[in-house]
């Protein structure tokens, strides 16, 4: 078996919810598992009925009702499909008057409203697959083995998933019917909906793969797989025919919008292939996902950057020699809840950065009882993943595209992964960096020794 999970832009509407047919008709033959988000921008329309509920006791789902009956209309359903969605918009218009009522929108409660996407999603897919000749049946997460903790709106799976899911799915499959599972959804042990967070359609989609065994798990995004560089910034970026989990990952972290590293953990455990595949252009190979690329081209396999950054700097010449410094360094960091993204030490300095969003009032006065700090805001990071065993000729061009751009390396760190290096620029010069560092990498031919262009 194969598991094929479809993203929010690869059922925005009949057509491509019809595109999304034809490509699972091609591997009927591999017994898939479909996992589906729900259909186009459906996540965003739920969440502003719910801020209508909120603010002036507005409670109306037009919006997503017309959006999924046109849906209907376009793909040639008939009444039968509509009376069987019904009950599901009479379920949320109940839930938006009782948000109305209360004036209150809890983590479980938001759970529950944006679950009514999916839901819808794959109800209506698989009545196109039935009618499209393909026996096909819509399974709720929960009714797919999908269990979780009660951590609203970023929900952990338990363990009795793994063995719950086979025993729901193995006789579906067994009986030659296609499931049509809902991403990014589970229910918790009391009952109540729960969602996956960031990357949850994906989690649902490998977690299923590599509790059934799967050959494989395929990714249908909009995009040809994972690229060299952000296409925004470079237009010559090309797919990287494969890359390594732990490659992936850091590509994601910092900054690649492919897969959320907590995604692929399912995988890596059990070994199994992901396939990021491009649903607007099938034709396309995609990107593989797995324990070591396939063959290595170059020194490096893509660029990305994350801009938005901060950047602080603690010095301290009491550092010398001193145990626990860095443990009350950290403690400042754990007291006010900021985790750190990356980070460089010396006898006498320690250099972190972190996500923008946090007010850093409060750290910086706690900080400066031990040590001198300055923050410096309007940061990027620019990350390169490559081969750790050519760290020295990377760094090399990279300081050397850095140094004809005129641009100042204010920071560098290797991950413990050692499949990426990352440094920190200006944000406004990140863009300049990542098209320099591209060019050189990838767009020129490599002389004799690796050596600077």
């Amino acid at each position: 078996m194969i598991v094929m999970k479809f993203g929010g832009s690869s059922v925005a509407d009949g057509e491509r919810i019809r595109r999304m047919g034809e490509i699972v008709r091609t591997h009927l033959s591999r017994n898939p598992v479909l996992v589906l988000s729900a259909i186009g921008d459906t996540t965003d329309h739920l969440l502003e009925a719910a801020g209508s509920a909120l603010r002036d006791r507005s409670v109306s789902i037009h919006q997503i009702e017309s959006l999924h009956l046109k849906t209907m209309n376009e793909l040639g359903l008939g009444p039968a499909v509509r009376e069987a969605v019904h009950p599901l918009f009479v379920e949320l218009r109940s839930l938006l008057t009782g948000i109305s009522l209360i004036r209150e929108l809890t983590g479980r409660t938001r759970d529950y409203l944006v679950s009514f996407g999916e839901r819808l999603s794959v109800r209506i897919a698989a009545a196109y697959f039935e009618s499209a000749g393909i026996r096909a049946r819509p399974v709720d997460a929960w009714d797919a083995g999908f269990l979780s903790d009660a951590n609203y709106t970023f929900a952990e799976l338990l363990p009795e998933t793994w063995e719950r899911i086979p025993r729901a799915l193995g006789p579906v499959i067994q009986a030659g019917v296609l499931p049509v599972v809902t991403g990014f959804i589970a229910k918790d042990e009391t009952g109540n909906i729960t969602t996956l967070g960031r990357g949850g359609s994906d989690l649902s989609a490998t977690v299923i793969a590599a509790a059934c065994g799967a050959e494989e798990v395929q990714v249908w995004k909009d995009v040809d797989g994972i690229l060299t560089a952000d296409p925004r910034l470079v237009r010559d970026a090309r797919p990287v025919e494969s890359v390594t989990y732990e490659e992936a990952a850091e590509l994601a972290y910092f900054g690649a919008q492919v897969l959320h590293p907590r995604a692929m953990q399912p995988c890596m455990k059990t070994g199994t292939p992901v396939l990021v595949r491009n649903s607007f252009n099938p034709a396309a190979p995609g990107t593989r996902i797995g324990t070591k690329p396939e063959k290595k081209t170059g020194p490096v396999q893509a660029i990305t950057s994350r801009q938005n950054v901060t950047l602080v700097d603690i010095v301290s010449t009491r550092m010398v020699g001193q145990s626990g410094f860095l443990g009350k360094v950290f403690t400042c960091f754990a007291d006010h809840d900021i985790s750190v993204d990356m980070m460089a030490t010396s006898e006498v300095s320690v250099s972190l950065t972190l996500d923008a969003v946090h007010d850093l009032a409060g750290l910086q006065r706690d900080l400066s009882k031990i040590a001198g700090v300055e923050i410096k805001t309007g940061k990027a990071i620019v990350t390169i993943i490559g081969d750790v065993h050519r760290s020295s000729e990377i760094l090399q061009r990279a300081f050397g595209v850095c140094s004809r751009l005129g641009i100042p390396v204010q920071m560098v760190s290797q991950g413990a992964s050692k499949v990426n290096i990352s440094f920190i620029v200006d944000d406004i010069q990140a863009g300049e960096v990542v098209k320099g560092l591209h060019k050189n990498y990838f767009e020129e031919p490599e002389e004799d020794g690796g050596g600077e262009k």
